[in-house]
């Protein structure tokens, strides 16, 4: 089989379906791997450690287990990787390139780019491959997976998308805009920097800088809005060095959301979509230029005042990271582009919580897990770049989410899946556009398409069951347990007995939607409320009735004595499975 894009989701993809003994060709059109997670975007957006699962978590413990061979249990790099889930953009590059070492069965193609699809009956039926100096050429793949963030390979066969917003009406979705329109999330580089003197390199002048296009800073800096330049969450500054920090005191910059200067150029984005290469490269330089120029800014114009700029200068550009590219990312970061309109169309209401309870609503055809939020960094700008404020912004937080399987089906195409573009509105897709998501819905993608091609079916047709077991059997989760994770002896059978709805109503629904756990720093809490299993916990008469009645209902047998929920799960499970 195809995968186009090595992206986080691409390698999960390609890694599942060699599993299974399947040659893959894993295509990246650029020159190198791992999409944003080796592009800059270090901080990794998810909320709790104890919903962590699957291809994330397995490669958030190797790149742990780099630090503690290179730097020692106890070092400061062990520490700052934060459980592995913060690793440096060349480690997290040299893990993943062992990871895809491991499986033989792998082949990477780096700078194929992709040319033109082949399709016949519903079917993709061969690939045309661009590369640089060479001949093109062709492939003619049984199974075809698009991990692209742009969704390049999905749009060259045809299959239905959306690029913009819904109008708020099409699925009835509060976030939505009155009318739907063009518009999609900004985007921006993900800068690796350091204040670390002996690793710091300055930051390169653009060449069509232009002071005015930054001078509205000086009087917001005068007048107290920015007291620095770089900083921290609960400072006020003008570029967001994420916490935690780094190992090796390296610092992953970002957007700062609802301010009043921003990184993301939304607006500027939305040629990039469906654009050639050189309008794709036209788009990215007006985007890094107007962040280098506005890093010197705040580091050199002598109307700010000298304490603002001494601190600013103090910040640079690693020497260690991206030294092919004048230690810049080549990738820019692609919020949104592209969104396959599937068999199953993710929206709003999908991590809406169910009536009266703790969690959100129950997909039993679940495949994968979010627990992020509906997170959009502005569609549109109103107002002078400096001062003015993004539209279309919006941050709501929800309960941890299910994610159906469908969400990776082309309507008719039978031999192709989209982890990344999955089939989701703007909004919808605002919470499912996460690195820990997206691999998780690649990881499940390559197990689809294994068992696609084993079974001789569509797409459209495999064994949801059976997916949902692979899945599970190597510690991806299709429902959130906080108390029992990935590699927990009961964790297959609790997932089971929550796919079912076991694990709903059990909690009643929080005072505040979006609760989250005790905070521990920047974006990171403890596990969500009323999502634990409480296996050791008594079962009472309540719980016993309800869960007979939902065995009943699937046709499982009751467990006959029961004392614990645990107990009653195992012999509920056992029983399914013999």
């Amino acid at each position: 089989m195809v995968v186009y894009g090595a992206t986080p989701a691409g390698i999960a993809a390609a890694l599942n379906a060699a599993e299974a003994d399947r040659s893959v060709w894993l295509v990246e059109p650029t020159g190198q791997i791992g999409g944003m997670t080796t592009h800059g975007l270090s901080h990794s957006d998810f909320h709790s450690f104890e919903a962590l699962n699957g291809p994330f978590l397995d490669f958030s413990q190797r790149v742990l287990q780099h630090y503690r061979e290179t730097d020692g249990e106890e070092s400061e790099q062990v520490k700052d990787s934060w459980r592995g889930t913060h690793g440096e953009p060349s480690v997290n590059l040299l893990v993943f390139e062992k990871m895809l070492a491991e499986a033989p069965t792998i082949s990477v193609l780096t700078n194929h780019r992709l040319l033109e699809v082949d399709v016949e009956e519903s079917a993709i039926a061969a690939l045309h491959f661009a590369i640089p100096g060479s001949t093109p050429i062709t492939v003619k793949p049984p199974m075809v997976i698009d991990a692209s963030y742009e969704g390049d390979l999905l749009a060259a066969a045809n299959v239905p998308y959306r690029v913009g917003r819904e109008a708020r009406s099409e699925y009835g979705e509060s976030l939505a805009p009155e009318t739907a329109d063009d518009q999609l999330q900004g985007y921006n580089f993900r800068l690796c920097m350091t204040q670390n003197e002996s690793n710091r390199v300055p930051i390169p002048v653009p060449e069509n800088y232009n002071r005015e296009d930054y001078a509205a800073i000086i009087p917001l800096v005068k007048s107290g809005q920015f007291d620095a330049a770089f900083g921290y969450p609960g400072r006020r500054f003008i570029l967001k060095a994420h916490l935690p920090v780094m190992p090796n005191g390296k610092h992953d910059i970002n957007d700062v959301s609802k301010g009043l200067v921003r990184l993301s150029l939304p607006g500027h984005n939305r040629d990039y979509p469906e654009g050639d290469v050189a309008t794709r490269r036209r788009i990215e330089k007006k985007h890094l230029d107007w962040q280098l120029g506005l890093m010197h800014f705040v580091q050199t114009d002598p109307e700010l005042p000298d304490a603002f700029r001494e601190a600013a200068r103090t910040w640079g550009l690693c020497r260690d990271e991206f030294a092919d590219s004048g230690h810049i990312p080549p990738q820019i970061y692609v919020r949104e582009a592209r969104r396959m309109v599937g068999q199953r169309v993710y929206t709003e209401s999908d991590t809406q919580y169910a009536p009266d309870d703790a969690r959100a609503r129950l997909h039993p055809d679940a495949i994968a897990i979010g627990e992020y939020s509906h997170n959009c960094h502005g569609t549109d700008h109103a107002g002078p770049l400096i001062g003015g404020r993004h539209t279309g912004e919006f941050y709501k937080g929800v309960a941890p989410y299910q994610i159906p399987y469908g969400v990776l089906v082309p309507k008719t195409m039978r031999n192709l899946l989209v982890p990344t573009a999955c089939s989701a509105s703007h909004v919808g897709f605002c919470a499912l556009r996460l690195e820990p998501i997206w691999m998780s819905l690649g990881g499940a993608a390559g197990y689809a398409a294994d068992l696609a091609l084993t079974e001789n079916v569509r797409v459209q047709e495999i064994d949801v069951e059976a997916l949902k077991r692979r899945v599970w059997s190597r510690g991806g989760a299709t429902i959130h347990v906080s108390d029992v994770r990935p590699g927990h002896p009961d964790f297959v059978a609790v997932q089971w007995w929550g796919s079912l709805g076991g694990l709903h109503g059990i909690e009643p629904a929080p005072e505040k939607s979006g609760a989250r756990g005790k905070h521990i720093v920047s974006q990171y809490f403890e596990a969500f409320p009323g999502h634990a299993a409480r296996l050791d916990q008594p079962l009472d008469n309540a719980l016993t009735t309800r869960w007979n009645q939902l065995a009943r209902r699937h046709g499982l047998s009751v467990p006959a004595t029961s004392g614990t929920r645990g107990d009653w799960i195992r012999a509920a499970f056992a029983a399914a499975n013999q």
